[in-house]
Parts: structure tokens; C-alpha cells; sequence
């Protein structure tokens, strides 16, 4: 009887509140009372629990995202940096160190041998030296095969003395590569020879002439239109390039012409071409030379001497100077009275009786040609 009422009293104890331990899954220990988490035992209980799961989650997220958030900022910070910096190069061109036996001088340079010698340019060769290198890069153009296809090799676009120092003293040659078309090439030669100022006029007149043969400007007009240079100075610097070679030769070298001898040589070449050749080739054959002045003076003086004899002067004759093999090799003239002169330098051609029939036979035909046109 005592004992079915010790059972019924026990049945009804609830031992469900009481803490107790439980198993850790792998190393055998026990989690401790306080730290153990009773399941709630109602479904609001089991949704509050829920909630507070949710928003725990939920704040871990935010922090996250925030700190996301900050280092983004950060980084866009940094960006725009970077972009305000690089904005200060647009356009720059990244300057290289190339083999100058790589680089070859442009079918356009304007440079005369005795550009590469003389004190200015071993002062140059000398500070390139000291240097260890140009320090003020040349510019060049990749050459392109025959399929347009960038090979390795480079052709100058400005800055043929410091390539040729480089080369001399077995240097690499700093360079700036761009990719420009002839027109280009030649307009950024010339701009940058005529801003140095160590171009002479003769080499500026043969530069100007060489880029009128070869067709890159289909006239004057438009070549000074494109460099920028006046008309009337273009004009006189063709002028010095179109002198005969005779009278080139005359002179100690071709840098020592100046513009303002063109005019003066051309009127004295149209008014005795003959007595200036004899002149011309007799101050180029002394062993002793004169200045440059002195061989302007006494070839200019043969048409004062040609005035004081009563002879009208022809200060502006038409000149044309026929190219081959890439040197002048004949000269035709039209004189005041219409008259024209052919004049064909010797050892241009083999001077045998075929040759010559093959010249009169040109002339004939041109005659024919004009008298039925």
C-alpha cells in the first residue's frame, strides 16, 4: 500500500527543469550546467529563441557589410588617385632602351656627313658619353615588312646625331616608338631640327626638296602649310638646294650657305652659266680654301661684272633640276628670251654616239609633241 503511493508521488515529479550534462560528440567530455541551453518547451518559447538566432545573424551580417562598405570607400579613394595621376600622362609615349644598330636613319633625314663631325657634335658625342646614354630621348618608327607586319627594326623620325653617337660609342639609344605615317614623320622631323636651330639652311632647302620629289606634298603651298613656315623663307631655302652641284662644291661645306645668298647665286648662275662653272670648279680645286664668305663674294661678283658690261641681268629664271640615283645629274633653264637651257652633269651618263641619238631623238619627240598639241 506504502508503496503504490511512493509510486504515484513519483510519477508525478517533473524532472525535465533539473540541469543536467551531456556528452560531448567526439573527445567524451561533458558540457558544463551553465552552458548547456534548455529547449524551450512551448512554440512561443521555440519562436523567441528563433527570433534572437535571426537577429544575432542579422547583426553579424550588418558589421560585416559595414566594414565591406569601408573598405570599398577606401579603395575608391585609392582609385581615383591613381586615375588623377595617370590622367597628367595622357598621352605620354613610354620611352625604351633599343640596339642602335636596330635603327636606322629615315629615307628623309636631312642630315649633311659633316653634320656628324666637327667640336658641336663631339661636344655631343662627349656629354652622351659622360652620360652613359642620351638622356634626351630620339624618336623612332617601327619598320614595317612586307606583309605590314612590325618587325624589329626602327627608323628615325628625329634624332639622327644622337643615334649616330650612340652607335659610335656602342650605347643603347633611348627612344620614344610611335606609330606615324610618312606625312607625319616628315612634318615632326622638320618642326623639331628647325626648333633646335642646328639645321643648316642648305640641309632644311635639301630636306624640303627630297620631300616635294618623292611626292609627299603636292606642292609648295601645302608642304608650308603643313611645317608651318613661311612661303617666301621656303622658297629660298629650295632655292639653296637647287643650286648646281658645282657651286655647292665650292664653297668649304654646305652648312656654311645662308639664305640670303639664293637669290644672288641663282641671278649670277641665269646670267653667265658658263664663266660661274669655270669660277665655281677653280675655288673648289685650291688646295688653300676660302671662307664661305669670300667664295660668295667672288662668285656674285661675276654678274656685277656682267652689269658693268651693259648686260641686262635675269633675276628670276625657271629652274628645274632633274634627280637620279639620288643626286642632281642635269638642269633645264628657261631663260628671259624663252630660250631653254639643257645642262647634263658630266659622268651622268656614258657619252657615246647611241646615247646621244637617244637624246636628240627625246628632244625631237617633245618638239612634236608641242608643235601638235
Amino acid at each position: 500500500m506504502k508503496s503504490n503511493k511512493l509510486l504515484d508521488k513519483a510519477a508525478r515529479l517533473d524532472f525535465s527543469n533539473l540541469p543536467r550534462t551531456v556528452p560531448a560528440a567526439e573527445d567524451g567530455n561533458t558540457i558544463s550546467p551553465s552552458s548547456f541551453v534548455p529547449k524551450p518547451k512551448t512554440a512561443p518559447g521555440a519562436l523567441m529563441a528563433f527570433a534572437n538566432d535571426t537577429r544575432s545573424e542579422l547583426l553579424k551580417e550588418n558589421e560585416t557589410l559595414r566594414v565591406r562598405a569601408q573598405d570599398s570607400e577606401v579603395l575608391r579613394s585609392r582609385l581615383d588617385d591613381a586615375l588623377s595621376d595617370l590622367q597628367q600622362w595622357d598621352g605620354a609615349k613610354a620611352a625604351r632602351l633599343l640596339d642602335p644598330n636596330l635603327v636606322h636613319p629615315s629615307r628623309y633625314a636631312n642630315r649633311h656627313p659633316a653634320s656628324f663631325e666637327g667640336s658641336d657634335y663631339l661636344k655631343l658625342k662627349t656629354e652622351i658619353q659622360d652620360a652613359g646614354g642620351n638622356v634626351q630621348p630620339i624618336k623612332v618608327r617601327p619598320i614595317r615588312g612586307a606583309k605590314n607586319e612590325v618587325s624589329e627594326r626602327y627608323e628615325v623620325v628625329f634624332g639622327h646625331r644622337r643615334l649616330k653617337a650612340c652607335q659610335e660609342l656602342g650605347l643603347p639609344v633611348l627612344s620614344l616608338i610611335d606609330n606615324l605615317d610618312d606625312q607625319a614623320l616628315f612634318v615632326e622631323m622638320e618642326r623639331e631640327n628647325r626648333a633646335r636651330k642646328d639645321l643648316s639652311a642648305w640641309e632644311q632647302g635639301t630636306m624640303y626638296r627630297r620631300a616635294l620629289d618623292m611626292g609627299l606634298f603636292p606642292s609648295n603651298r601645302k608642304l608650308s602649310e603643313a611645317i608651318g613656315v613661311d612661303l617666301s623663307a621656303l622658297g629660298k631655302a629650295l632655292a639653296l638646294a637647287n643650286l648646281p652641284e658645282f657651286v655647292v662644291q665650292a664653297f668649304p661645306s654646305p652648312l656654311t650657305l645662308q639664305f640670303r645668298w639664293a637669290k644672288p647665286l641663282s641671278d649670277a648662275i641665269a646670267s653667265d652659266p658658263d664663266r660661274i662653272r669655270a669660277e665655281a670648279k677653280a675655288l673648289s680645286s685650291q688646295t688653300e680654301k676660302l671662307s664661305a664668305r669670300e667664295v660668295f663674294s667672288r662668285l656674285s661678283a661675276v654678274q656685277s661684272a656682267r652689269q658693268e658690261r651693259g648686260v641686262e641681268p635675269f633675276h628670276s629664271p625657271v629652274r628645274d633640276l632633274i634627280t637620279f640615283g639620288g643626286r642632281d645629274v642635269a638642269s633645264v633653264v628657261v631663260q628671259q628670251d624663252g630660250r631653254v637651257d639643257v645642262s647634263i652633269e658630266a659622268g651622268a651618263m656614258p657619252v657615246s654616239a647611241e646615247v646621244l641619238q637617244s637624246l636628240k631623238n627625246a628632244i625631237v619627240a617633245v618638239l612634236r609633241s608641242s608643235a601638235t598639241s
